[in-house]
């Protein structure tokens, strides 16, 4: 009787203090996307008005034979396919670097000096990352005229824009990644590396098929997460080139931001309704993927 009462009382407590914490998510995250949501099923004219014109799916057909939408929808996607694949790379490549024995003195300094643009406020980080690529006054492309090398387009072609926001969010975000990385690395059980030494396995051998097993936890989590952020890039469009130059960084959620700023309202929670639908298929595929990897 005690035991089951002493249940009871345990469960009221867990949602006892799970409670505020699903009351704001609801607030403040479930509703406001349930209102986007519903938005986007009216006239743009009366969608702020008390009692809106619903429409259906009209501004979805518009928004799908919209030709700027599209190339967006396509750029926002290659973007994403990139930034994941280049931060992910870089954040094991670091994180193996300053697990290993060959970086003993300064561990921490590295550490710290990677992590550190993740909380610095995104606007000040990409103001200073324009500077640096401007093309008259900017520091990179004084040192490389001081070293005798062809100017860096940057932000200015349409040829560069991208990379050039995908090396400024590579800074901004990498060290996030590392660091779930480094906390995986430093859980593993080396017993198994040390034993595969032992029976001869080469050092790719070991990486292929005894740390990267341990490693699976990280990358789905990094992956998800690498995604859902990459998927909705806005910030570093907003700071550094205005979807600029051609369109070349005119990615959905910035192309949504314009249509909602010329009063679109439908359009704009309707492109915002296509890519959150879009970011939850492909996270959760993402999920489901590297758990079934795990179960294997």
């Amino acid at each position: 009787m005690n035991a089951a009462l002493d249940t009871i009382w345990r469960g009221r407590i867990f949602y006892l203090f799970v409670l505020p914490f699903a009351a704001l998510t609801i607030l403040f995250g479930v509703w406001p996307i349930l209102l986007s949501i519903q938005v986007s099923f009216t006239a743009s004219a009366t969608a702020l008005r008390p009692n809106p014109t619903y429409v259906g799916f009209a501004n979805y057909f518009t928004v799908f034979a919209d030709p700027i939408f599209l190339a967006s929808l396509w750029r926002t996607l290659v973007y994403t396919a990139l930034s994941v694949l280049a931060n992910l790379a870089f954040a094991l490549a670091f994180a193996v670097l300053l697990d290993s024995t060959l970086i003993k003195r300064g561990n921490l300094f590295f550490r710290l000096a990677i992590f550190l643009p993740v909380v610095t406020p995104d606007v000040a980080g990409y103001v200073v990352w324009r500077w640096l690529y401007d093309r008259s006054f900017g520091a990179l492309n004084a040192l490389l005229k001081m070293l005798g090398l062809p100017a860096f387009s940057g932000l200015s072609s349409a040829d560069t824009a991208m990379l050039s926001l995908l090396i400024a969010e590579l800074w901004h975000h990498a060290g996030f990644y590392m660091i779930i990385f480094l906390a995986n690395l430093a859980i593993r059980d080396k017993a198994l590396e040390e034993a595969a030494h032992i029976d001869g396995a080469t050092t790719w051998q070991r990486w292929r098929y005894v740390i990267l097993p341990q490693l699976r936890p990280a990358l789905v989590i990094n992956t998800v997460y690498a995604l859902i952020q990459f998927l909705k890039t806005f910030t570093v469009v907003v700071v550094m080139t205005k979807g600029g130059p051609n369109d070349q960084t005119n990615f959905v959620t910035y192309y949504a931001y314009q249509l909602f700023d010329q009063g679109r309202y439908g359009e704009a929670t309707a492109m915002a309704t296509i890519l959150f639908a879009i970011v939850i298929t492909i996270s959760m595929s993402a999920f489901l993927i590297g758990e079934k990897g795990a179960k294997r």
